[in-house]
């Protein structure tokens, strides 16, 4: 029987980001979004969320999703079957690049949530044509329904997050590195950089999309995601860091 689909949904969304993929795989398997917004740091999500998932599960992480995936491989290594890291950054973030989410916080606390989307996700990072709007509209929606708290407290952990190569380098599971060919929030190199830190990866890259391919071209993510879940499983030989 096939392991239980864990997807982590990016910052502002919820559980719709992953619509197409829910669709099209809950007839097959156990799909749970699960959502993170529990706590201002990376490590306090990851923790809570591990103490209601299943034993054993494969995992996709979206943005900042992905971060989470990788804190979960890091905490619980032996519980995560697969790894699926989609348009997300293994890096820390530098001085420069965390005080640049100053503005968008400020946005926030002011009300002006529509503004705070498009600042956090530009047009110029979804891929060209009438989708991007479509797109801006579905996240705004979805950034209403989290509210303006629990948003703010994904960018404090967003800028405190740690550095994860040395937990990728470790993996030895069947890993997909997915992102948009427009995506300039987390662009191709850094997912250049992930796969090439993973043994044994895959890397995709989704022509017709940007930063949120679940979305703008569902069909080419779910294709991607079905050949990663049929993937045989590898043995592990690594520790926990």
């Amino acid at each position: 029987m096939q392991d239980p689909l864990v997807l982590l949904p990016g910052a502002m969304c919820d559980a719709r980001v992953f619509g197409p993929q829910l669709t099209a795989f809950s007839p097959a398997v156990t799909v749970t979004v699960a959502p993170v917004t529990g706590g201002d740091r990376i490590e306090e999500i990851a923790s809570r969320l591990l103490d209601g998932l299943p034993r054993r599960f494969a995992l996709a992480g979206l943005s900042m999703g992905g971060i989470v995936a990788m804190e979960i491989l890091r905490r619980a290594p032996d519980r995560v079957t697969r790894i699926a890291l989609m348009d997300t950054n293994s890096l820390a973030e530098t001085p420069q690049t965390a005080a640049d989410y100053e503005p968008i916080i400020i946005k926030l606390k002011s009300g002006k949530l529509e503004e705070a989307v498009q600042a956090m996700i530009r047009p110029e990072t979804l891929a060209p044509g009438p989708g991007r709007a479509r797109v801006l509209a579905q996240v705004t929606e979805m950034a209403r329904n989290l509210g303006v708290p629990a948003i703010i407290r994904q960018i404090r952990a967003v800028q405190r997050r740690r550095d994860y190569q040395a937990v990728l380098r470790k993996s030895r599971l069947p890993a997909l590195i997915l992102c948009g060919a427009h995506d300039r929030m987390t662009p191709v190199k850094r997912h250049e950089l992930m796969a090439g830190l993973m043994a044994g990866s895959t890397l995709k890259v989704i022509d017709e999309a940007g930063h949120l391919p679940v979305l703008e071209a569902p069909d080419a993510v779910n294709m991607a995601l079905h050949d990663w879940l049929s993937q045989p499983l590898v043995l592990q030989t690594r520790s926990d860091v």
